[in-house]
């Protein structure tokens, strides 16, 4: 009887960690979107009961941040707009990424599907995933990994 319930409680205990785990739920996430916070930006005081533009007015939220399509000026340019260039751990550039002023995303040339995703950009190409903060004052949360090669370096704005 014993190694029954042993078994069992092997199997239950499998299955559990086998689910999925999410970073953070739904709820949490529109809250992020409407208050204009990040993860990061909250543990510095931005609050996410609060709508953007009361985050804005305490520092919180960039301008760009502020007139989004939530806050009905939805001609707004993108935040991440711009050229990015993915650097190397030894230097050399992994990718050159062009970002269009409606979040349209192009890595070396060749068009890519992106998403805002937890207070940034968020696209792959091949095994590489791309991530560009959408906070400018946060430093150094502009990354990629390769999954395959197990690598990981910074993105940087030109």
């Amino acid at each position: 009887m014993n190694r029954r319930f042993e078994w069992l409680t092997l199997a239950g205990t499998t299955l559990l960690l086998a689910t999925p785990a999410h970073a953070i739920d739904q709820k949490y996430a529109r809250q992020l979107e409407r208050s204009g916070c990040t993860q990061a930006s909250e543990l510095q005081g931005c609050d996410i009961t609060r709508t953007r533009a009361e985050n804005a007015k305490a520092g919180f939220v960039t301008e760009s941040t502020t007139a989004g399509k939530h806050e009905g000026a939805g001609t707004a340019p993108s935040q991440y707009a711009g050229t990015w260039v993915a650097v190397g751990p030894d230097g050399r550039t992994v990718a050159d990424i062009l970002v269009d002023g409606k979040d349209g995303v192009k890595v070396n040339g060749k068009s890519v599907k992106a998403r805002r995703i937890d207070g940034g950009l968020l696209f792959r190409q091949g095994s590489i995933t791309f991530f560009i903060q959408g906070d400018r004052r946060l430093k150094g949360e502009d990354y990629w990994q390769d999954s395959h090669a197990s690598s990981r370096g910074l993105i940087e704005a030109r």
